[in-house]
């Protein structure tokens, strides 16, 4: 069998040894690919992190802190976060941003005006976490070369790790995955029969505790109605950044002050001159127009000054000196 690489392009390549379970009683190794992570969007914690390619199925945190414990040792690894994960908060992310811009400067403005925004949002996270259904799954599986992100305690410790990944190489000795004696698997919900029987058991939670997640998520989405109507109707009033009022149905609900409505037709012909002069000698042939203008107004002027002097001339008459 041919050796393994110890780098494929930018990745390091660090072999696993796989403990053997009841259903494939044997030794396998399994390829992990580590990099230094480099996101399209850097991050302050870039350089203490590890992006690593091809993730055993059942990993989890615990398994990560073994396997890197094992390379440089307890105290180096602080927190994983996996693909699935990652695309979660991604797409909560994105339906913030879909907001209105106009109506987050709201919310931001409004919200500078409390003072109890920690808690509020500690409240509000707990309301949230009140309304999830329970979980039908005790332990979650990744999908076949998904990716994690590794964070270090330093950069230093990014250093140790690809330094302990080409030892491995030398030595031959790989290490085990869920650590020495597999000691992880005491720790986290066993997988097989096991845990499909524990999924089916979950798939039909207690009828109090369904309840509650449904009047917590009704309570929230009620709440969260009130807030959309109050800062629907701020937006009635409010011009935005062009001088614009929003239209949203039911009406205005009270005329805006004689003030915005002064500002906002100030902004308005702001800008209406501002696209004008951005509008002015855009084309070649409007250049030429304004040079025959002001031409054309020159030698206007020039022969209207003329005209002045002759008429002045002939006003005065001829002087003749006195003898």
């Amino acid at each position: 069998m041919a050796p393994s690489p110890q780098t494929i392009g930018e990745f390091s390549v660090l072999p696993i040894s796989m403990p053997p379970v009841p259903s494939f009683p044997r030794n396998v190794v399994h390829y992990l690919y580590v990099r230094r992570n480099a996101p399209n969007i850097p991050t302050a914690n870039d350089s203490r992190s590890l992006f690593l390619a091809n993730v055993p199925i059942d990993s989890t945190e615990l398994h990560l802190r073994a396997l890197f414990a094992s390379l440089v040792g307890a105290g180096r690894f602080e927190s994983a976060s996996f693909e699935d994960e990652r695309k979660e908060a991604e797409a909560v992310a994105a339906a913030l941003d879909a907001a209105p811009a106009q109506a987050v400067r709201l919310l931001a403005a409004h919200g500078k005006k409390r003072k109890r925004e920690d808690q509020e949002a500690a409240e509000r996270a707990e309301e949230e976490a009140a309304a999830r259904l329970p979980s039908t799954w005790t332990r979650p599986l990744r999908k076949s070369g998904s990716t994690a992100v590794v964070l270090l305690a330093d950069e230093k410790s990014v250093q140790q790790v690809l330094k302990a990944i080409a030892k491995v190489h030398k030595s031959k000795k790989y290490p085990t995955w869920g650590g020495e004696g597999n000691v992880v698997a005491e720790r986290v919900p066993q997988l097989g029969s096991i845990w499909l029987k524990a999924h089916n058991q979950l798939s039909y939670p207690d009828r109090d505790q369904l309840q509650a997640a449904v009047d917590a998520f009704s309570t929230m989405f009620a709440r969260r109605e009130r807030e959309a109507t109050e800062i629907a109707k701020r937006l009635r009033n409010e011009p935005d950044e062009d001088g614009f009022v929003t239209v949203t149905r039911g009406g205005r609900s009270a005329p805006a002050t004689r003030n915005e409505a002064e500002e906002a037709k100030k902004k308005m012909i702001e800008k209406a001159e501002k696209k004008k002069q951005e509008m002015t000698d855009f084309y070649r042939f409007q250049m030429r127009e304004r040079k025959k203008a002001e031409q054309e107004e020159l030698v206007k002027r020039f022969e209207e000054d003329r005209q002045k002097l002759d008429a002045m001339r002939q006003k005065r008459g001829r002087f003749v000196p006195e003898a």
